[in-house]
């Protein structure tokens, strides 16, 4: 399947060729004909699918291919709806590079930052509006954004957006909008309150599923390291010094146990930055860009500060600390192994951890392998729990070290797809 298959335009076809994009992922092959359709979606999705490609094309070409009156030209015809301040930027982005030769204005706006400059961009016309929900709610009650003309409404990440407390401020929000719109609704999870939330905004929607539920990329090596919960400083420092890692996000369960391990890992020598709610968004897209560019080695996040991080080829991603809420772990090391890349999953587990482990295999439905081949592995808490033993290739009983890629597993060869 190609996007010119898809029947895509050209001035589309043109930007996707220059970014290197050829061949539509599975999410995108599904979505994009539904929604030039001028259909409601409720796409269930993993991050690292292509979900914004999946909505992003056809609104460019739904929005480019309808001639607007003189006094509509100006007005926001497309709102995106984001919970995270990075989320949005990179969505903006997307929408930027997809839709270069369509003469479409984007702009993004979110909080934690002054609005001068972003009221100077919406004050010079917007075709395609892409926001947290926290600015643009106090941007529409200052009266300066209006969405009496929005025909196309997305709801990305809508899962995140209630657990960060969006909820009330979304619904304020929808009704603003004309009841006449086209909404697509993008989840990573179905739970009971995405489902009521997406019936009552949504009219006769197609359904789309792509990666069932609660599953983890085939893609990903993941494994476990029992440890005392005293040892985890030691332990990741041995991993990132003496083993082939390359970069690795790291995720902590609070914002000082983010700022507590970066401090650590710098002091012991190993380049690092944290990044959490708590940071300004000037230091957040600091810390990104540096993580990008590889100028750091580390970047220690929490849940809500990465959520929508894309970073190519990201090798490793290490669980610090495992999450209270199994379904997060599954978001976490999707960070890694996106569009059929390989990657790396670690997991520190200490006692009192094991329930939290105990749900995550639970969720995903399988045993997640232990790493016992490091100097910090704690017996004491792997009792119990995760007794198989996983024998390596040759028969033999050592366990297989799961912390670096063998030369049997490297990256395979695949068509570059638009994230």
């Amino acid at each position: 399947m190609s996007f010119e298959k898809l029947r895509i335009i050209e001035p589309i076809l043109k930007a996707l060729k220059n970014e290197g994009y050829t061949h539509p992922t599975p999410v995108q092959e599904q979505s994009i004909p539904i929604i030039l359709q001028q259909k409601d979606i409720f796409g269930c999705a993993q991050t690292g699918t292509g979900k914004t490609a999946a909505f992003a094309i056809p609104i460019l070409q739904l929005l480019h291919e309808q001639n607007q009156p003189v006094k509509q030209r100006n007005a926001i015809k497309a709102l995106v709806l984001t919970p995270t301040r990075e989320l949005a930027m990179q969505i903006q982005e997307s929408f930027q590079a997809y839709g270069r030769f369509t003469g479409l204005n984007q702009v993004v706006i979110f909080g934690g930052v002054s609005q001068y400059s972003q009221v100077n961009a919406l004050r010079r016309g917007v075709d395609i509006l892409v926001a947290t929900p926290g600015r643009l709610l106090d941007l529409i009650e200052q009266r300066i954004v209006s969405l009496s003309e929005v025909k196309l409404l997305v709801l990305d990440e809508a899962d995140r957006m209630l657990d960060m407390g969006f909820v009330h401020d979304v619904k304020k929000i929808i009704a603003r909008t004309p009841k006449q719109r086209q909404t697509l609704f993008f989840s990573a999870t179905m739970a009971p309150a995405i489902r009521k939330l997406a019936d009552s905004i949504l009219i006769n929607p197609v359904h789309i599923e792509v990666t069932p539920v609660a599953t983890t990329a085939e893609t990903i090596r993941q494994s476990v390291c029992f440890v005392d919960k005293k040892d985890k400083p030691a332990l990741l420092l041995h991993l990132l010094t003496n083993t082939d890692m390359p970069m690795a996000l790291v995720f902590a369960r609070t914002k000082h146990g983010a700022d507590r391990v970066a401090k650590e890992l710098n002091r012991s020598g190993v380049t690092a930055e944290a990044i959490h709610g708590n940071k300004s968004q000037q230091a957040r897209q600091k810390a990104l860009n540096q993580f990008r560019s590889k100028q750091i080695k580390v970047l220690v996040a929490t849940d809500i500060a990465a959520r929508g991080i894309d970073i190519d080829e990201l090798s490793h991603v290490i669980n610090y600390e495992l999450p209270n809420v199994p379904e997060t772990y599954v978001h976490r090391i999707g960070r890694t192994g996106r569009a059929g890349a390989k990657g790396i999953a670690v997991s520190f587990c200490d006692r009192e951890e094991k329930l939290f482990l105990r749900d995550i295999q639970k969720l995903i439905t399988s045993v997640i392998p232990v790493e016992s081949d490091h100097p910090f592995h704690d017996a004491s808490s792997a009792h119990g729990d995760n007794r198989q033993s996983f024998k390596s290739p040759n028969g033999g009983g050592k366990t297989p070290n799961r912390f670096t890629s063998r030369p049997d597993n490297r990256r395979p060869r695949y068509h570059k797809t638009v994230q």
